[in-house]
């Protein structure tokens, strides 16, 4: 396909995205079902604009005047990737497949760029109804954040110390130029190359041994604020796929007991295969049964409970940019009650001298701050740990910067400390 037959393709899927309301993955699998004269870095093309569309949908309209499929893109190519107006419009009308040429209106637009008078929403590339919470959270920087959010993600590796070390890691994955993070002791990061392709790790040796785990350093950082020593009991409440217990395990050199379990047991099902190649063999999975963790034999005995509490993953935006679009006003509320539920459960099997760890992949106050501060009104027993000293007693000292100014727990952000938006909070029961 050429060029700017991939432009075509990505306002086709668009609109497919908008007028179905469904996520970009599934739009984009679908295409690809019913062209498969496209190969697999057409497809490819296709996708990272559709992202990049996705990430920049509320400025490129706006600069656009419009909010079609074709105006997105178009804006996209302008906002996103700094095209030059003459180059988008070669693209345009470049042969059968290409897009319909650009308009007079079309290419004033693209050449004006222009976003005065655009309210902090646009600016940003956030949804409007979250305009209220992001001015909450970030005040005179809503928009930095918004921004940051809707960049490109690089791809952040967790050395697994059950395996290796950092030093041989970096050796063993030199191809691809790795560098070590700032924070994280165990995270390499890798860059995405300019058509927003990661490495092919499936079929890299260090990858497929267990030598290292795809995980954003925010994630490895959680796992390292929560202090998990070695031999201790603990409980990843919401363990998903298992990133951050094979972090825990690793902590804790297999020694101890990491329970990991999750209400949704197919979330938890590539846990299984990342345990086999991580070589953690402290783990154990407890699957759920009618929806429900069995772990009444757990009751007032850990040490340690992780709760990674489902949340809007407004953090997450660099590496889900769809998902900003497609989360409503309800799904916020739904995920408030949801967290002060779990919150509740996961207090009953800390035992008397341990601690719950809360963390969410969100920048929301009302998922975080206040969350936190509703549960240790409504406990008896439980008081926050200083984000400061917990960082200090994690060794990284540094991440004391990051404490949060609205409550207990410290807050990251791709604008702040250049990863994923996480929010951890340490309470200890007395």
């Amino acid at each position: 396909m050429t060029p700017a037959a991939r432009i075509a393709a990505a306002i086709e899927v668009l609109d497919d995205i908008e007028t179905r309301r469904r996520p970009a993955g599934d739009a984009l699998k679908d295409w690809g079902l019913k062209h498969r004269f496209a190969g697999s870095k057409d497809r490819s093309a296709i996708g990272t604009l559709i992202y990049d569309a996705l990430r920049v949908r509320a400025s490129a309209a706006w600069i656009m005047g419009e909010e079609t499929p074709r105006a997105i893109v178009l804006g996209a190519l302008r906002r996103a990737r700094g095209m030059e107006v003459a180059a988008i419009a070669a693209l345009c009308g470049a042969g059968p497949h290409a897009p319909e040429p650009l308009t007079e209106q079309e290419t004033a637009h693209l050449t004006a760029d222009d976003l005065s008078g655009a309210p902090d929403h646009v600016q940003g590339d956030y949804p409007e109804w979250l305009a209220p919470s992001f001015a909450a959270a970030f005040g005179e920087h809503a928009v930095t954040e918004g921004r940051a959010l809707a960049a490109r993600a690089p791809v952040d590796l967790r050395v697994n110390t059950l395996r290796t070390d950092r030093e041989k890691a970096l050796k063993a994955l030199s191809h691809f130029s790795p560098v070590t993070t700032p924070y994280s002791p165990w995270g390499l990061r890798v860059a995405v190359a300019p058509d927003g392709r990661g490495p092919a790790l499936a079929a890299e040796p260090s990858y497929v041994k267990g030598l290292v785990e795809v995980q954003d350093v925010a994630s490895q950082l959680v796992a390292l604020l929560s202090g998990a020593k070695a031999g201790w009991q603990v409980l990843d409440l919401c363990a998903g796929a298992g990133g951050k217990t094979l972090a825990l395990a690793a902590m804790m050199e297999n020694k101890g007991q990491v329970f990991a379990t999750d209400t949704d047991g197919r979330r938890l099902m590539p846990i299984f295969d990342r345990l086999e190649r991580s070589g953690a063999r402290n783990v154990q999975v407890r699957a759920p049964k009618g929806g429900k963790p069995v772990l009444t034999d757990l009751e007032g005995r850990c040490d340690l409970v992780l709760v990674d509490a489902p949340c809007t993953g407004t953090g997450t935006w660099r590496r889900n940019p769809d998902a900003k679009w497609r989360t409503r006003p309800g799904a916020l509320e739904q995920r408030m009650r949801e967290q002060a539920e779990i919150l509740r459960e996961a207090a009953t099997y800390v035992k008397p001298g341990g601690r719950l760890v809360y963390v969410t992949c969100s920048l929301l106050r009302e998922e975080n701050e206040d969350q936190v501060s509703a549960f240790l009104a409504a406990s008896e027993g439980f008081l926050p740990l200083d984000a400061a000293h917990a960082a200090k007693a994690a060794g990284v000292e540094a991440l004391g910067q990051f404490a949060s100014t609205f409550g207990p727990g410290l807050r990251l952000s791709p604008a702040t400390s250049n990863t994923d938006g996480f929010y951890t909070a340490i309470m200890l029961r007395s």
